[in-house]
This record gives structure tokens, C-alpha cells and sequence, in this order.
């Protein structure tokens, strides 16, 4: 049995934990039985405990480090397996992400353990806008790439190591997720057209958008993911630079139905 747990926003890391869950299932260890998981959901339970042959992570780079509700999931899970691998997707660089995860990993007791980096689309719009489409396209053709290259690591059951100590990427992950997250979440706005169809909260991967008289509130455990941002039908959702109306993006081989929780 192999299990694999995502967490995604807009589809990335989604879209290759799918690839992934395709590529190795016909492998010996996996005897026909791979489970994709939702880390969103997983790491809501009070305890976690992780039985397998194998163990895959898929998830995206915050801000150069883990995602809180991911560095949350892996802290809490105790994981019973001979072999894991983990992989980053990323927009513009990843830099400490891996290393991050690798110093939480090293202390769990697990036999092997692959790390590796998987290039997809940016989609966090308050920084860099919206992608264009030639970007998509050849974004997307490397993480198609790379993630078939992570497949084969996996059926290889290939092992290596990274570097765990990167001070940049573990003080701008610091700031993010310990003051940024606490004040991000009350800066979005929701528009006039936002009419109140609750994709966003279906889709939020924490749970952190809550409907009220037909419109999102957006809590305090926001992972500020952009998810609800790029994915509004309406356009209805505004966070720092990113104006009612602006293009979102979703990764295209992922439907809305397939985001939700």
C-alpha cells in the first residue's frame, strides 16, 4: 500500500500527486492499493497515524518554506513506513522548503527518504500577477516533466539528502507563517458581483472561509494559499494587488470539483 497526501490551492500539487498516484500503481510495493489524501483534512484529526509501504508528499512552497497546516501534519503524523519521499512545487524557487521538512523528518525513524523539486505555475497574484498563457504552457510542460521524473525515483525507491540549514529561507519562512498569516487574512475584500455561489469555501484547504448572509468571511486560520483569490467564478475576491476582476489561475488539467474538500 502506498499513500499519498497533497496540499494544494489552485491545483499544482494536486495535479502531480495525480501523476504520481497513475505512474506507481502497478509497482510492486504499492500492490494495487494507492490512497491520495488530503493534508487539509488529515491534519485536522487529533491523532495521525501512517501505515504504508510507501509514503509520498506532494505540496507547494510558502514563501520559501512548508505551509503551516503541511509543517503541522508532519509534526503530528507518526509515520510506520520504510519509505518516504517528499516533493516541492514551486512558482519561483523553493530554496529552504526541503530542508525545512528534512530536519522535522530525520527525528520521525524512517528508513529511506527522497526529497525532490517539481516546477509548476505561479499563482500568487499579489506578487507576480496573472501568469500569460505561454508561461502556463511551458510551466506546465516542466512539471509534467519533473513529476515523471519523481515517479521514477520512487519506483527506484531512489534515496538522497538536503540541506536543512538555510538561514534566508528559515527567517522569511518565519516571518510569513508567525506574523504575516496573522494579519493577511483581514486584508481581503469581497466585491459587489460576489454572488454568493461558497466556491471558495469549498475549495479553501483549510477551512478558513466561512459563508455569512451569502458572503465569504475569511478566519484567522487563513494559509493565505490565494486559492479563494484565482479560483472565484466572479472574480469577487481582492487581496492587496490583485483588483476585482483580475485573472485568476487553476492548474488546466484540474476541475473546481476536484479542489474541494
Amino acid at each position: 500500500m502506498v499513500k499519498i497526501y497533497y496540499f494544494s490551492a489552485t491545483g499544482n500539487s494536486l495535479w502531480s500527486a495525480k501523476m504520481i498516484k497513475q505512474g506507481i500503481e502497478n509497482a510492486p510495493f504499492a500492490n494495487g492499493q494507492v490512497d491520495l489524501i488530503n493534508i487539509g483534512v488529515e491534519a485536522q484529526k487529533s491523532e495521525i497515524i501512517i501505515e504504508a509501504d510507501a509514503v509520498i508528499i506532494v505540496f507547494p512552497s510558502y514563501a520559501f518554506g512548508l505551509p503551516l497546516i503541511v509543517r503541522k501534519f508532519v509534526q503530528k503524523a507518526v509515520f510506520k513506513t520504510p519509505y518516504l519521499a517528499a516533493f516541492v512545487t514551486f512558482g519561483s524557487k523553493p530554496l529552504g522548503t526541503l530542508g525545512e521538512l528534512r530536519s522535522i523528518l530525520k527525528r520521525k525513524k524512517i528508513g529511506k527518504m527522497f526529497f525532490g523539486n517539481i516546477p509548476a505555475v505561479e499563482n500568487y497574484l499579489a506578487m507576480f500577477g496573472p501568469p500569460k498563457e505561454e508561461t502556463i504552457q511551458k510551466r506546465t510542460l516542466a512539471q509534467r516533466n519533473a513529476t515523471d521524473q519523481a515517479v521514477s525515483a520512487i519506483l527506484e525507491q531512489k534515496e538522497n539528502r538536503v540541506n536543512t540549514f538555510v538561514p534566508f529561507s528559515a527567517f522569511v519562512s518565519c516571518l510569513f507563517k508567525y506574523a504575516a498569516l496573522k494579519i493577511f487574512y483581514k486584508s481581503y475584500r469581497v466585491g459587489d458581483n460576489c454572488d454568493g455561489c461558497a466556491v471558495c469555501e469549498r475549495i479553501c484547504p483549510v477551512n478558513a472561509i466561512v459563508m455569512k448572509e451569502g458572503r465569504p468571511l475569511f478566519t484567522s486560520i487563513c494559509e493565505h494559499c490565494q486559492g479563494c483569490v484565482d479560483i472565484c467564478p466572479k472574480r469577487a475576491i481582492r487581496f492587496w494587488r490583485v483588483k476585482f476582476g483580475t485573472p485568476g489561475y487553476c492548474h488546466p488539467e484540474i476541475k473546481i470539483e476536484d479542489l474541494v474538500r
